[in-house]
């Protein structure tokens, strides 16, 4: 990385950094990483911090076990452990006359164009006025159905849609490991091979592992920026990566070529079903950059609405795109296989030629 100073950045806290082993946040971990911030702050640089902790440390106040409680009460526990993880990074921060601005988030907030650009333009005013963006999922109300999923994935579009220099995961272990426990230094593609090295699945408090840190890297390599994964609890850990030393695994950034809207749907949105199309309707995709129509499609896979993402698989089930469906699970069942002609006929209208258009898919590779 280069040792210019940065224009903007996102760094993600991990549960397991800033909670001991009884699950109360480290206030001398979290002071020495506010106090970092601060001084790249200082140097002119913005920061975006997206921070888990809330259900660990609300655990850890009421003394309870995650694996023995209900969804309301995990619910209730990341509520308490939300109010004081945010008192305590006021805390810290107003030391160094920082104020900071909270901001909890759901899936629906990123799938809804609107409002995901509502965030964008909320991060902007924040760092204008040189506040600190606080950010996490909203666990207090997040069920399955409108869970971002997990911290890193949220860092990641974070990231991007904040057009973020790089993105920094801190967690407990120094980087990605290799086969003989050595850190890898760097990665230039994340493939099977990388993918294999990952081991764990995090802890009981959190929700992710290396393996979700690496789709965290993967999304932001492919939106031009570089991501770094580095152990939260050493010593200067935030500003030596920002002045360019060699610390943790670096992932390499790809070169940005897709438009921000269509970065939008390829990482921001969640697939709620799937397509299967035949081999000329996949051709035409990939190598014709056509639309997809209802003739090329062989089968239609879970249930979704007009405007919602889908997957749009080969027949051999290779994921080969994503893309916004001009019409719901049940209208494209009954128009698969049948030219546009038609459409009015078995529907009786017919709002789109096109079951996904161009501008609304985007190639699996070109992610």
């Amino acid at each position: 990385m280069s040792e210019k100073i940065m224009k903007r950045i996102t760094v993600k806290i991990g549960t397991r950094v800033l909670t001991d082993k009884n699950n109360r946040i480290d206030q001398n971990v979290l002071g020495d990483i506010a106090g970092q911030i601060a001084d790249i702050m200082d140097s002119g640089t913005e920061v975006i911090l997206v921070s888990s902790g809330a259900v660990g440390s609300g655990l850890g106040i009421l003394g309870l076990d995650k694996n023995a409680i209900s969804l309301s009460a995990m619910q209730a526990a990341a509520s308490i452990g939300q109010n004081y993880l945010m008192n305590s990074y006021n805390e810290h921060f107003s030391k160094r006359k920082y104020v900071t601005g909270q901001m909890l988030l759901t899936q629906e907030d990123l799938t809804d164009r609107k409002r995901f650009l509502n965030i964008k333009y909320t991060l902007n005013t924040l760092l204008k006025h040189k506040a600190l963006p606080v950010i996490n999922e909203n666990d207090s109300v997040s069920t399955d159905e409108i869970k971002c999923g997990d911290n890193d994935r949220l860092s990641s579009l974070v990231a991007d849609l904040a057009d973020s220099d790089i993105l920094i995961i801190l967690t407990d272990v120094e980087g990605l490991y290799d086969e003989n426990g050595k850190v890898v230094k760097v990665v230039q593609e994340i493939n099977e091979n990388v993918r294999s090295l990952c081991r764990g699945k995090g802890s009981t408090e959190s929700t992710g592992g290396m393996i979700t840190k690496l789709d965290a890297a993967q999304n932001v390599v492919k939106s031009g920026i570089q991501c770094v994964i580095a152990s939260g609890r050493k010593k200067n850990v935030l500003k030596d990566i920002c002045s360019g030393r060699d610390i943790g695994t670096k992932f390499v950034p790809l070169e940005r070529t897709l438009k921000a809207r269509k970065r939008w749907i390829a990482f921001s949105l969640k697939a709620k079903g799937a397509i299967i199309v035949d081999e000329g309707a996949e051709k035409a995709l990939i190598d014709g950059r056509k639309s997809l129509l209802p003739i090329g499609i062989k089968d239609v896979k879970g249930i979704f609405s007009e405007g919602d993402v889908v997957e749009i698989s080969s027949a051999s089930g290779t994921i080969i795109a994503r893309g916004l469906s001009n019409y719901s699970s049940d209208e494209v069942v009954k128009i698969k296989g049948k030219k546009t002609n038609v459409i009015e006929k078995e529907l009786g209208y017919k709002d789109y030629d096109e079951v996904v258009h161009r501008d609304n898919l985007v190639i699996v590779e070109e992610e």
